[in-house]
Formats: C-alpha cells, sequence, structure tokens
C-alpha cells in the first residue's frame, strides 16, 4: 500500500530548488537607497532572533503540529510519534532540551510562532507562498503533492481535473489543499484538519477530499482506516519544511541536523519506519 502510494508522490512531485523559505540575501548592488553591504550585514545581525538561547534556558523546544499520520500522531500509550515527531525529538534532544508537543488549530499557525506560543511549527507544512511571507523556514525536507480522495466505487468517475467540477469537497482550513481547492474553482467545505476531511468523505456528508499525498499513503486504501475510499487525481506537486519566527537563529541550527540526519543516513532509517523515505528530499 505504501508502495502505490509513494510511487504516485515520486511521479506527482517535481524536483524544486532546495532553498530554504528565510535565505533570500539582500541586493547590494542598487546605490539608490543609499544602503552599503556592510549595513546589510548589521541589519540583518539586528534582525536576528535568539530562539536557540531561549529554548535552551527553558529546557523545551515547543512544537506545533496536528494529528497528520504518518508525520505527527499518536500510539497506542498516547505518545507523539510519526517521522516528523521523530525527528523533532531527535533535533530537540541535538540541543539539549526536550520537544513538547502542541496541537494547534492549523490555520493560526503564524499567530501562534508570533505570539511565542509555540518555537515552530513542524507538520508536515507545504512551503507555500502564505507560508514564506509569514515566518522563516527550513530547507526543504520531503516532497508531496495535493490530491483527490473519492470513494473507490466511485474512482473511475472522476480521473481528470474536469471531472471533478460538480462534487462537494472537504479541505483542512488553511492548508495547501484548501489552496488547490481555490486555485482549481471546487466547490468545497473547510474542516478542522484532513484526518476530519477523509471523514466526511466515509460518511457521505462530501463528495471528495484533497489531502497530502504522505497521509493518503498512511490512511487511505486497502489495510488502512479507510478501505473503502482511494486516490485518483493528483493537483500539483509541492515540499514541505518546518517554520520559525522571522530572523529565528533555530533555522540555521535545523538545516545543519538535517544535512547532518541525511549524511549519516538517520533520516531514510527515520522515514523507513513510516514509509516515506521515497519521498526524501536529499540535504
Amino acid at each position: 500500500m505504501f508502495k502505490k502510494a509513494l510511487t504516485l508522490i515520486c511521479t506527482a512531485a517535481l524536483c524544486l530548488s532546495l532553498v530554504g523559505c528565510g535565505s533570500g540575501s539582500a541586493d547590494t548592488s542598487n546605490s539608490n537607497n543609499g544602503t552599503s553591504a556592510d549595513n546589510v550585514e548589521d541589519s540583518a545581525s539586528a534582525a536576528t532572533v535568539e530562539d536557540l538561547k531561549a529554548v535552551k534556558d527553558k529546557g523545551e523546544l515547543v512544537i506545533g503540529i496536528t494529528d497528520f499520520e504518518p508525520m505527527d500522531y499518536k500510539d497506542a500509550d498516547g505518545n507523539w510519534i510519526g517521522f516528523d515527531a521523530d525527528m523533532a525529538n531527535a533535533f530537540a534532544e541535538s540541543l539539549g532540551v526536550k520537544a513538547k508537543f502542541v496541537e494547534i488549530e492549523w490555520d493560526n499557525k503564524a499567530l501562534e510562532l508570533s505570539s511565542g506560543s509555540i518555537d515552530c511549527v513542524w507538520n508536515g507544512m507545504t512551503l507555500t507562498d502564505e507560508v514564506k511571507s509569514s515566518m522563516d523556514c527550513s530547507n526543504p525536507y520531503c516532497n508531496n503533492a495535493q490530491i483527490v480522495i473519492v470513494p473507490s466505487d466511485k474512482a473511475d468517475q472522476y480521473q481528470s481535473v474536469e471531472s471533478l467540477a460538480d462534487l462537494n469537497f472537504a479541505v483542512e482550513v488553511g492548508s495547501a489543499g484548501e489552496e488547490q481547492a481555490k486555485e482549481h474553482s471546487l466547490k468545497y467545505t473547510s474542516v478542522t484538519n484532513q484526518a476530519s476531511a477523509l471523514m466526511e468523505v466515509a460518511a457521505g456528508t462530501s463528495d471528495a477530499a484533497i489531502i497530502d499525498s504522505l497521509m493518503a499513503a498512511a490512511m487511505v486504501g486497502e489495510g488502512t482506516s479507510y478501505d473503502k475510499l482511494t486516490y485518483t487525481v493528483g493537483l500539483n506537486s509541492e515540499e514541505y519544511g518546518v517554520g520559525f519566527r522571522q530572523g529565528s537563529d533555530l533555522v540555521e541550527e535545523l538545516n545543519n541536523f538535517f544535512k547532518t540526519s541525511y549524511d549519516d543516513g538517520t533520516m531514510t532509517k527515520t522515514a523507513e519506519q513510516y514509509g516515506v523515505q521515497a519521498a526524501i528530499i536529499a540535504q
């Protein structure tokens, strides 16, 4: 089942540039604004947010998440597990602190960050333009796509974007799935999370859902909780990243951690536990 879904990911997701969304460089060649390269450097330094020290002082890294298998979800004992959760625990350990997972309203993730309620958003977060304008982000670490979920017995009817026009969709509020619904002018209802979107389709209260392909690999199809649902149309290709406050010095720390984890095989080994290894992006 994972193999089938991850084949979809590999064919649908295009290889994009491995550039973190907080890494743009200033143009110092234009003398009209009177800003020298030295001044730009001083300004950048002044804008740095010392989250690393704050995290170490309090002894914990507070991570904003939602229930999103296989990235962040609870085991039988109520502990948060998943590819993102395991990597977050390892990152926190590398900083000498503990990871604390806090469930958030996904549509409020930028507000949660800016208010200081959480230190980062680490939950299979798509690097959309909106995300990149509201927070500083890590380098991309995982490929993904937004895909259409429908009842298996109706899948043959919905094999193209054009065939979706009359369907009523369920999408997670503030998600990349909601963006795709808007972009393709589809009728939709916003729900709390992607798991709720699947429940809507299973219950027949929505015709279809738009969710992440990685979630579909874990939750849709034969042998899963939603064995009467399947996926059909891939709507886009995208990448996941981790979000921090603008100017946060934790971005560089995480990028270095990702590179080390990729180089020593830890990232791939962790991904294999959750069947997402085909989606991992080289660091």
